[in-house]
C-alpha cells in the first residue's frame, strides 16, 4: 500500500503444513478432515509423490484419495487408511480449508489489510505535521538536493518510519492545481498533485486531513485531494467530499486483528471557520470544537475494532502549554473508547500524559514542515497480538536546515529531559520509552517553555521568498472560543 516492503505468507509452505496436520488428524480417526490432503495436492499441482519432513504423499493416477505415508525411524513407514468422503462432506471440507490472509483494499468502507513484519506484534508509527506546499523552502531544498526527500528526511529516520507496519502523518495541505486561496487567510497552502508520491517515498500508510489547512484553496482543491490520495492508494481520515466520508474511520486488518483510525480538528475555534466542516453534500473536515459528533465516530470505530486511535488537531500554536480544553477533550475521547490519543497543530512538542489509563501525546509538533530549527520526533507504539500496548517510545529528532535527522548524544538527552518536564503522569526514560507514572512530572508552572518559541526579531523573517513563515503572533484559531 505504501510502497515499502511487506511480509507475505508463502502459500506453498502453508498448504504443505496443512497437509501434515491433516495427516496427523487422520491417524486419530478424524474422517471429516480427509479431504485436506487432496485439496492441498491439487492446489500445489502435485500429481505423483511429494515429501515434506516425515510425511510422504502419494497421489493415485485414477483420481482416488492420496496415500499419505508416515515415515518411521526404521525407514519402513506406514500408510493410514483414508476413507472417501461424499460430495456433501467435500463441500464442507472446502469451505473449512484454512487460507492465507486475503488482501483487502476497500476504499468505499475504508477497510484495508496490512501484512505485519512480525506474527507476534504490530508496530504503529506517528509523526506530526508535514507540509509539501511548493512555496516553502523545505520543498525548494527537496528540488535542489540530488537525493530529493532522502536528503531531507535522513536515512536513519527513514529506516524507523519504514519499519512500521502502519505509519501515520498529518497532511497539512491540499493536493491540487485548482481552487483559490481562502480570502483573508494569511497562509494558504497547496501542493502539486504529483507531490503525493513523497508519501510513498516516506513509507506513509495513512494521513489525517483533519486540520486547518486542508481547505486552504476551497472545496475543489479538497475534492481533488481526496481523489488524488485515493488514486495513490493512501487512505485518509478526518475529511472528505461529504460528511459521510469525513466521519468514516479507517480500519486496518493486521495479524488477525483490526486497528481503527479516527481524526478530527478543533481548529479554527470559532463558529464560522475558514476551514469548513463537511456537510451531507459538501466537502470539508470533521470538527471537534463541539465533540458530540466525533465522540460517536470514536464509539463506532471502537465497536468495530480491537484498538482505536484518535488523532486530533488541537490547542494553540507555538506553545508547549497544554490547554484545559485539550485535557477535557482527551477525557471524553478516552471515555468514548479511544485506546491511544495523538495530537498535533502546535508546531512544537507538547507533553504526554495518561488520562483514565489512556496514553495521550498532546502534540508531536512539526516533523518536516519548513526551514526552522525545532525539536521533533516520531512515536513508535508496539501492540501485542491481543492489541494490548507492549511499548510506547518517542524517538527524538531535529528539524534543521530543511532536514529532519535523529537527535543523538546530548541533543537526544536534552529533548527527552525537556519532554519529561512538560509531561504529566507519564515517565520517559533515557531511550524515550513512555510508561504510566503515579507522579506528575510537569515543571512548567504555567509558562511556555518551548525552545522553538519565536523571538520578536524572528517574526518578520519570511519562510521563503514567496511565502512567509507561520507567525508567532496569535492567529484567529487561538482566540477564545465563540459560543455557537
Amino acid at each position: 500500500m505504501s510502497g515499502k516492503d511487506k511480509t507475505y505468507k508463502n502459500i506453498r509452505s502453508y498448504l504443505m503444513i496443512t497437509v501434515a496436520l491433516a495427516s496427523v488428524f487422520c491417524l486419530a480417526g478424524c474422517d471429516s478432515l480427509t479431504g485436506y490432503a487432496d485439496t492441498a495436492m491439487d492446489a500445489l499441482g502435485l500429481s505423483g509423490k511429494e515429501a515434506s519432513g516425515a510425511i510422504t504423499i502419494e497421489k493415485t493416477d485414477d483420481g482416488g484419495q492420496p496415500v499419505i505415508v508416515i515415515n518411521t525411524d526404521d525407514g519402513q513407514g506406514f500408510a493410514p487408511v483414508i476413507e472417501m468422503a461424499d460430495e456433501e462432506e467435500d463441500a464442507l471440507q472446502d469451505s473449512e480449508l484454512p487460507a492465507a490472509q486475503e488482501d483487502i483494499y476497500d476504499d468505499v468502507n475504508k477497510i484495508y489489510s496490512i501484512h505485519a513484519a512480525s506474527p507476534d506484534e504490530m508496530s504503529l508509527v506517528f509523526v506530526g505535521d508535514i507540509c509539501f506546499h511548493d512555496g516553502y523552502s523545505n520543498m525548494s531544498a527537496l528540488r535542489d538536493r540530488p537525493g530529493g526527500i532522502y536528503d531531507c528526511v535522513l536515512p536513519a529516520v527513514m529506516e524507523g518510519l519504514k519499519a512500521a507496519d502502519i505509519f501515520m502523518a498529518n497532511n497539512e495541505f491540499p493536493y491540487s492545481n485548482r481552487g483559490t486561496p481562502t480570502e483573508g487567510k494569511q497562509y494558504a497552502f497547496r501542493a502539486r498533485p504529483e507531490n503525493v508520491d513523497l508519501l510513498h517515498d516516506m513509507g506513509v500508510d495513512i494521513v489525517s486531513l483533519a486540520n486547518n489547512h486542508a481547505y486552504d484553496h476551497g472545496p475543489d482543491a479538497l475534492i481533488d485531494t481526496c481523489d488524488i490520495l485515493t488514486e495513490a492508494k493512501v487512505p485518509f481520515v478526518g475529511a472528505g467530499k461529504n460528511l459521510d466520508e469525513a466521519v468514516k474511520p479507517v480500519y486496518f486488518r493486521i495479524n488477525g486483528r483490526t486497528v481503527s483510525y479516527t481524526a478530527a480538528t478543533q481548529i479554527e475555534r470559532q463558529s464560522n471557520p475558514d476551514t469548513k466542516e463537511a456537510t451531507a453534500d459538501s466537502p470539508g473536515v470533521l470538527r471537534t470544537l463541539d465533540p458530540t459528533r466525533y465522540l460517536k465516530v470514536i464509539e463506532e470505530a471502537k465497536a468495530n475494532s480491537d484498538f482505536c486511535i484518535a488523532y486530533v488537531h488541537w490547542g494553540s500554536e507555538n506553545t508547549d502549554l497544554v490547554e484545559q480544553s485539550q485535557k477535557d477533550l482527551a477525557k471524553k475521547y478516552a471515555a468514548a473508547g479511544a485506546d491511544l490519543i495523538i495530537g498535533d497543530h502546535s508546531h512544537c512538542l507538547q507533553g504526554m500524559d495518561y488520562v483514565d489509563g489512556v496514553p495521550v501525546i498532546y502534540s508531536l509538533g512539526n516533523f518536516w514542515f519548513n526551514s526552522k530549527t525545532v525539536d521533533t520526533g516520531y512515536l513508535r507504539v508496539i501492540l501485542n497480538n491481543d492489541c494490548s500496548i507492549k511499548t510506547i517510545q518517542f524517538v527524538p529528532c531535529v528539524q534543521e536546515g530543511c532536514k529532519t535527522r535523529l537527535a543523538e548524544g546530548d541533543r537526544k538527552t536534552s529533548i527527552l529531559n525537556y519532554l519529561q518536564g512538560i509531561s504529566g503522569y507519564a515517565a520517559i526514560d533515557e531511550e524515550g520509552y513512555v510508561t504510566k507514572s503515579d507522579k506528575n512530572h510537569n515543571i512548567q508552572n504555567g509558562q511556555n517553555t518551548s525552545p522553538s518559541r519565536k523571538k520578536k526579531e524572528e517574526e518578520a523573517l519570511p519562510e521563503s521568498p514567496s511565502v512567509p513563515e507561520v507567525p508567532s503572533l496569535p492567529v484567529p484559531d487561538t482566540l477564545p472560543e465563540t459560543p455557537q
